[in-house]
């Protein structure tokens, strides 16, 4: 976690699976940046406590939050307990996802639906809350341009087919069409809405590709750039992304991927 720079002072953000991996980082991040911060939390009540903890010892604002943001009540119990603890909710980072990969015919409707539940309803769920807070609160005096920033996860995988996850890739292409419209729709509100596209990054989800040398070596194929991404380095995107440096930018995505979409096989003339 950096020193204070106030860039997002004054402000609240909910980040959504900030329990670990680029959730966790986003969080710390924003709460570098002066963001109070509501870490959301399925089952990892530890880690989200020590993430809340860590942040208040360096001097930031942090609750932790238990919710299920593929159900709505869950999602709305989110929102009331961080607008009661900061008063406000100014920005909503999405993150929550999960996998379930099995090739279509071994893959059962009960993993199809976890995934779409998750990882793109639990998008439907979080921003419809952070629109309805963001048009009813007022601004007080908070040094910000816009009304309100969401900022959805997406993943390379948006445009990238993946076979053996057809759950997980339908559903980041939902979540690109559902960033471009929700940002069209609200943009009159002053409501920004953005989506970040991750490529591989080193989390404990995709520790299997990175965790020898061997897999690494393999994965890195794939980078053009030539690293596998940090957590750290999605967190600076996001907390650009919620910042009025940002302000003009709204219903695109913002790849953090090394070059993984440019399609590094054709790099020698395919």
């Amino acid at each position: 976690m950096v020193a204070n720079t106030s860039r997002l002072a004054h402000h609240c953000a909910i980040v959504t699976g900030a329990s670990s991996g680029i959730g966790l980082a986003i969080a710390e991040g924003l709460a570098a940046a002066g963001c109070a911060v509501a870490v959301n939390y399925h089952s990892h009540a530890e880690a989200a406590q020590e993430l809340v903890d860590r942040i208040i010892d360096q001097g930031g604002r942090a609750i932790a939050i238990q919710a299920d943001v593929s159900k709505e009540a869950d999602v709305i119990r989110l929102f009331d307990e961080a607008a009661k603890a900061f008063k406000r909710v100014d920005v909503l980072v999405s993150n929550s996802g999960i996998q379930k990969d099995a090739a279509i015919a071994d893959m059962s409707l009960d993993d199809w639906n976890a995934v779409i539940d998750l990882n793109l309803t639990g998008q439907f769920l979080c921003a419809r809350e952070a629109v309805r807070r963001f048009r009813g609160q007022p601004m007080n005096g908070r040094p910000a341009r816009s009304a309100g920033v969401i900022i959805t996860m997406s993943s390379v995988h948006e445009s990238i087919p993946w076979a053996g996850h057809i759950n997980y890739a339908s559903a980041k292409g939902g979540v690109h069409m559902f960033t471009r419209t929700l940002a069209q729709e609200v943009a009159a509100d002053g409501i920004r809405v953005n989506a970040i596209a991750p490529g591989a990054i080193r989390t404990p989800i995709n520790k299997d590709a990175w965790e020898s040398d061997e897999e690494l070596s393999k994965l890195l194929r794939l980078i053009p750039y030539g690293r596998i991404g940090e957590p750290e380095d999605v967190a600076k995107a996001a907390v650009w992304l919620a910042s009025d440096e940002a302000d003009y930018i709204t219903g695109t995505t913002l790849y953090v991927d090394g070059g993984m979409s440019l399609y590094p096989e054709f790099r020698n003339n395919g």
